[in-house]
């Protein structure tokens, strides 16, 4: 040992080495313990099992307890994961209550090896384990509650890419045929702004108000969207049954991915929200007519300056099936630069979103803002690329991919519901979109118009308004087949706004139904006028309201707990002669090589009592947190 006394600060150098305990090593203790506490474990190793080869005397969950604590440590590569906890590693694996930490090349054959049965089980467990103990945090009024006042719950399902690029290889009938490490897992597909060659693509399921994953699904290139889609649902039903929640309430918001009359079936009779891609609807007749009416409203963001006009379909036939739904028809200029999204017409760019959301508690407003939303969603990704990447190559294999995916999951529901404990906050409540005021006249009502309606006749015997059908040009068509077009725009005192449309008298003069159409038949000097009224809708004036919680700040008050504390690891050895153990009697089982049991495959790297008792100090941990966690304080 060196010493410097020259000064008045003591410095002392030794070549005793004393491995600096991780950032990560207390969060990985803390969620190890609440894992053992709710016996996550425990099911683990009784229902995710397979047959196994080369894996020497491991089992599923030493691989798992490897991936737990990878997901929660953030570090970049399983290669700098392993270099940090190998001088704790005996520590590490007492949490799980197992023994060896199993070398990275084993878990990597384990990922390889992995079946879809076992991937199917975890999945399995994993959604059992959300929905079995139901947080008290989840217990209270979540949710986004409409106009009307009825309560719904918002889900988000959407995709996400991982895009790899490959080297080109010589390719000679001299040399074998190359083998690529990504093949099973990625093929060419649709990569986006992500360069690259080849994809994988992993359908993500999150509860909108509590930031809780539901699950995740993977394949390779652009994916299944409509299995991974049924299957979402699926979840997203189950959650609904466990929290006593009625299904007609239920709102998913899906990305123009799902956006085409095909999907709905897939939906189960939930409401929904996406924007639809099939802009072959604007050509229907009924979407027309309703297009050179006046819109309904207007739509703007504080954060952009462009201004949305929107138009109200309450009744369209969508897809094969004909399914009818809820169109509203956003315009707005097109700009110099041609726009990823939409389709231009005639110096206009035409959106479409599709919904199932009633227009009594919904404006055309109100179902855009929701879609537009979604970015919400898309912060909550970028946490996820931030904090765990669970879209980096953990495995070369499909199964193993997907299984390092829902652990990652799984840790992040972990801390937001570790984070709820260590601090216990109420629901916060946003006013999504302010109250209906009543219109002024002679402006437009603020929640949009019915649909048309042709004013009655006013008297007998004559053609009726309802003879007079309005056309896709937004003009009337009268029963001798000439069009009638509008003149004048009238508010009236109820807030209805009244069309009056006009034939051209020299149709009508010579007219064959002119008897039978005119009020004074033949000797009328004036033209037919029908009046079309658009009658307000009548929409609950309640304001929009989002109750949820903090996507960050409960996650991050688990992560952030114990990254700058002290922790020590103690490890006592049991070092104590004794006799030389006798041989171990082999029954014929054991001596004929049959096939363990599961228990006895289980028991080979069980935590034995003779390694020693390893003592774990956690600094900075609120007793009532720790006693929450069943830990013991000082």
């Amino acid at each position: 040992m060196n010493t410097i006394t020259d000064s008045p600060i003591t410095i002392q150098a030794t070549s005793h080495s004393v491995s600096l305990t991780p950032s990560w090593f207390g969060e990985v203790v803390v969620i190890a313990q609440y894992l053992r506490r709710i016996g996550v474990l425990t099911k683990i190793s009784e229902r995710v099992r397979f047959a196994r080869r080369r894996f020497g005397h491991y089992e599923v969950v030493d691989f798992l307890a490897v991936l737990f604590g990878y997901a929660v440590s953030g570090e970049r590569t399983l290669e700098a994961f392993y270099e940090r906890l190998h001088p704790f590693a005996p520590a590490f694996m007492a949490l799980f209550g197992r023994d060896c930490l199993p070398a990275r090349s084993t878990l990597s054959r384990f990922l390889a090896a992995l079946t879809p049965e076992a991937v199917e089980a975890l999945r399995a467990l994993f959604l059992e384990d959300l929905l079995g103990r139901q947080p008290d945090f989840e217990q209270q009024p979540s949710g986004l509650t409409d106009r009307a006042g009825n309560a719904w719950k918002v889900f988000d399902i959407d995709g996400t890419r991982e895009a790899a690029r490959q080297r080109a290889l010589p390719q000679s009938p001299e040399l074998p045929v190359c083998q690529r490490r990504l093949e099973d897992v990625c093929t060419p597909g649709y990569t986006g702004r992500k360069r690259g060659e080849i994809v994988r693509t992993r359908t993500t399921v999150l509860q909108a108000h509590s930031s809780q994953w539901l699950g995740t699904f993977g394949n390779p290139g652009n994916g299944e969207y409509r299995k991974e889609l049924r299957r979402a649902v699926e979840m997203i039903g189950s959650y609904l049954k466990a929290h006593q929640f009625p299904d007609k309430h239920a709102l998913l918001r899906l990305d123009g991915l799902y956006g085409t009359g095909a999907v709905l079936a897939d939906l189960r009779g939930f409401a929904f929200v996406m924007r639809s891609k099939e802009y072959g609807l604007l050509d229907l007749p009924v979407v027309q007519a309703r297009l050179h009416l006046p819109a309904d409203q207007q739509f703007s963001r504080p954060e952009s300056t462009l201004i949305r006009t929107l138009y109200d379909c309450p009744e369209v036939a969508v897809g094969s099936s004909g399914l009818c739904c809820r169109l509203v028809v956003a315009t707005h200029p097109a700009g110099p630069t041609k726009k990823r999204i939409g389709v231009e017409r005639d110096g206009l760019i035409y959106e479409l979103f599709l919904t199932k959301l009633p227009q009594e508690a919904f404006t055309a407003a109100d179902v855009v803002a929701l879609y537009l939303h979604r970015g919400a969603f898309e912060t909550t990704l970028s946490d996820e690329d931030m904090e765990q990447e669970p879209d980096r190559w953990c495995s070369h294999a499909a199964c193993g991919q997907e299984v390092w995916q829902i652990v990652s999951q799984w840790v992040w529901n972990l801390r937001l519901e570790l984070g709820h404990h260590l601090e216990p906050e109420p629901l916060r409540t946003t006013e999504f979109a302010p109250a209906l005021s009543p219109a002024k006249e002679p402006t437009a009502p603020a929640c949009g118009y019915a649909p048309a309606v042709v004013a009655l006749p006013f008297k007998q015997g004559r053609f009726s308004g309802c003879d007079f059908a309005l056309q896709p040009d937004g003009t009337l068509r009268c029963p001798a087949g000439q069009a009638l077009f509008a003149t004048e725009e009238r508010r009236e005192a109820d807030g209805s706004l009244r069309l009056v449309y006009a034939a051209r008298i020299s149709h009508c003069r010579d007219c064959r139904l002119r008897e039978q159409c005119q009020w004074h038949g033949g000797n009328t000097q004036k033209p037919r006028r029908v009046s079309v009224l658009l009658h307000p809708l009548q929409v609950g004036s309640a304001p929009l309201l989002w109750r949820d919680w903090s996507r960050r700040q409960h996650r991050r008050a688990c992560m952030q707990l114990l990254r700058h504390q002290r922790v020590d690891v103690h490890l006592e050895s049991l070092d104590q002669p004794g006799p030389a153990p006798s041989p171990p009697i082999l029954s014929r089982a054991e001596r004929a090589h049959f096939r363990l049991s599961w228990e006895e495959r289980f028991a080979h790297n069980e935590a034995a009592s003779t390694i020693g008792r390893c003592t774990i100090t956690l600094f900075g941990v609120p007793e009532s947190f720790a006693a929450s966690l069943g830990l013991l304080t000082a």
